[in-house]
């Protein structure tokens, strides 16, 4: 590999921050250097994105097709042509024998823009098959339905992180930026610094619930309850906005109403939250002008996560923290596309621009641009969890790409068991991953540096990754893949290879839709360091939504009424304790990329398990 200009100006290849930096020519491919102009990280770096380069070169790096010549036989080296006639073999005995919905599709929220819209085109066009979805339903996908729910509208920041400092209290629930995007953590220490109040929710004293002024720490599982201790409170202390509530919402006494059964000494025996703390929260929350709540990963990974993101939105709207500048609700999106990933059709009930697969005009609109009839379109299809459990059964042939399920997926033993079961499985990866060991045919793909494309960061901006380096002889782009599939499939036309080219058609795809994008180029996202959407043509791009409306029907948000439940699973006689999960700064999401950088690994080379010294005490258990 060798790089194909001086200095290139691209974004960090992982967590949803989508920092800026820099890519200069270096004996090994590219070194970082700080990007001191982008104003999301300023230059700021963590390990992560310092050390991105070393999986370009790493020596565990795919650079050929593989091919599984017999079942149970090896991987062995193949040419493309070799694998990619394998693949669509592969897939047209499926959909001979069984019918189209035998074949899925499985993407990521690490994916370009471009190569989730071209997957859930191939998906629908190519293949005809409904069942897609992506792993994104493992991380924020609760909240983006609560999103909808309540704004009609997702997109996990309203606001530009540029407003956080400058508001006067942020809860944050379930997160640990200090770990996940560490250049993030600015945001909060310069929000203390302006005299704004910063308070944590968080079974863990984490890193960052060190910079709170209150940390708040339920038990692991009761943060819905916590959230409707909150409102209770400032029910019963005259502390909501009634004007805001007529003029902006609907459905408040339904709300109002499950909240007020969830009395602050009823939240203290559920979370474990002493009834002090839990007024001084609504206090702090309620005596600024402006407040706003972000939620990541911890309240929403839950059985009852749409719910519990609900609660912290219904607190929100009930004090009038929503729709006006330097307030709101937002959720700390995860994956680098994370946010993108999820707008333009990768996932199963989606088309472009976050339309829905139901509605008659979406498809009408979206099959014109792709030149098919609106009656060829599949219908909605399963999403993430039920794809992996119909493995093996109704689905019999699976192709991945940017996923390693077998490592993110819950019930990893159940996956693996599925994935076994399938009849065909093809895998497009930069490594050898624990899913990809088990395919039929793995694809050696290009890695960020190596390839051009936009994702949309936490704040709905989007931007341009460039390509730096040339890939290794022997790797392809994802969409050379998917153009070499659709050709075997029949498709001569249709899956351009060129990532502007594709963009220019997510453009036209996305208009009119609730994320359009089709004012955004490429020479303005480079102009402008990025773009919000919604940006029609024309438009100067929205950065802060919700202002004048919310996107529901009527304008107006609405209000879920929920209530505390306890998790299917409580601790017994049997099983006495709480496990709950968390983050390490040196390793990203599954680690397939992460696991291959000696530095990262030294620092944090496998899981480990901490307990309370009195509990390990009381068990024997030794450090």
């Amino acid at each position: 590999m060798h790089s194909t200009q001086a200095v290139t100006a691209t974004h960090c290849p992982y967590c949803a921050l989508q920092c800026g930096m820099n890519l200069r020519p270096h004996t090994d491919g590219v070194a970082v250097e700080e990007r001191a102009d982008f104003p999301v990280n300023r230059g700021a770096l963590c390990g992560k994105g310092r050390t991105a380069p070393a999986v370009l070169s790493s020596r565990v790096r795919l650079t050929e097709p593989l091919v599984r010549s017999r079942p149970g036989g090896p991987l062995v080296p193949a040419g493309w042509d070799e694998a990619l006639d394998a693949v669509a073999a592969g897939l047209t005995a499926t959909r001979r024998t069984h019918g189209p919905d035998a074949v899925g599709v499985f993407g990521g929220g690490g994916l370009t823009n471009e190569k989730a819209y071209a997957l859930g085109k191939f998906a629908r066009v190519a293949l005809g098959t409904s069942q897609i979805d992506y792993n994104g339903r493992f991380c924020m996908s609760s909240a983006a339905a609560a999103h909808q729910r309540a704004f009609g509208l997702d997109r996990g920041l309203p606001f530009p992180l540029e407003d956080v400092p400058r508001t006067g209290c942020v809860i944050l629930v379930g997160s640990n930026p200090a770990e996940t995007m560490p250049p993030a953590l600015r945001y909060l220490t310069e929000l203390k610094a302006n005299g704004g109040t910063l308070i944590v929710v968080d079974p863990r004293r984490t890193r960052t619930a060190e910079l709170a002024d209150l940390h708040l720490a339920p038990r692991p599982g009761t943060d819905l309850a916590l959230a409707l201790g909150l409102l209770h409170l400032v029910v019963a202390e005259g502390r909501t906005d009634p004007e805001f509530i007529a003029a902006r919402t609907t459905g408040w006494e339904d709300a109002r109403a499950a909240a007020m059964a969830h009395w602050p000494e009823h939240v203290e025996r559920i979370t474990g939250v002493p009834v002090p703390r839990l007024r001084r929260a609504a206090e702090l929350f309620c005596a600024p002008e402006s407040a706003m709540v972000l939620t990541a990963r911890g309240p929403e990974q839950q059985a009852k996560g749409t719910d519990t993101v609900g609660a912290w939105i219904n607190l929100c709207l009930a004090t009038g923290r929503a729709g006006r500048p330097l307030s709101g609700y937002g959720c700390l999106t995860g994956q680098g596309n994370g946010q993108g990933g999820r707008e333009h059709g990768q996932k199963a009930d989606q088309l472009p621009g976050y339309r829905k697969l139901t509605d008659p005009a979406a498809r009408e609109h979206v099959a014109r641009v792709w030149g098919v009839g609106p009656d060829t379109l599949p219908g909605p299809g399963r999403s993430a969890y039920e794809l992996l459990d119909a493995l093996g059964g109704e689905v019999k042939a699976l192709l991945l790409m940017g996923s390693n399920p077998l490592v993110s997926a819950p019930r990893a033993a159940h996956v693996e068991e599925r994935i076994r079961s399938l009849d065909f499985l093809a895998v497009a990866d930069v490594v050898l991953s624990e899913t990809a060991a088990l395919a039929d045919v793995v694809l050696p793909v290009t890695q960020w540096a190596e390839e051009t494309g936009t994702t949309t960061s936490l704040e709905g901006r989007v931007l341009l990754r460039r390509r730096a380096l040339t890939p290794p002889p022997g790797v392809r782009s994802d969409l050379e893949v998917l153009h070499g599939l659709a050709r075997r499939l029949g498709r001569e036309k249709g899956f351009p290879t060129d990532p502007e080219e594709v963009f220019a058609e997510l453009r036209r795809a996305s208009a009119g839709g609730p994320a359009d994008y089709s004012g955004i180029s490429y020479e303005r996202i480079t102009a402008e360091q990025g773009v919000f959407w919604p940006c029609p043509e024309g438009s100067p791009g929205t950065p802060r939504l919700f202002l004048d409306r919310f996107a529901t029907e009527d304008g107006r948000a609405r209000f879920a009424p929920v209530a505390h439940r306890e998790a299917a699973e409580t601790p017994d006689a049997d099983y006495p304790l709480l496990l709950t999960t968390g983050r390490v700064v040196a390793q990203y999401q599954s680690g397939a990329q992460t696991r291959r950088v000696p530095e990262l690994n030294e620092a944090a080379p496998g899981p480990f398990v901490e307990l309370h010294p009195r509990l390990a005490a009381r068990l024997g258990v030794a450090d």
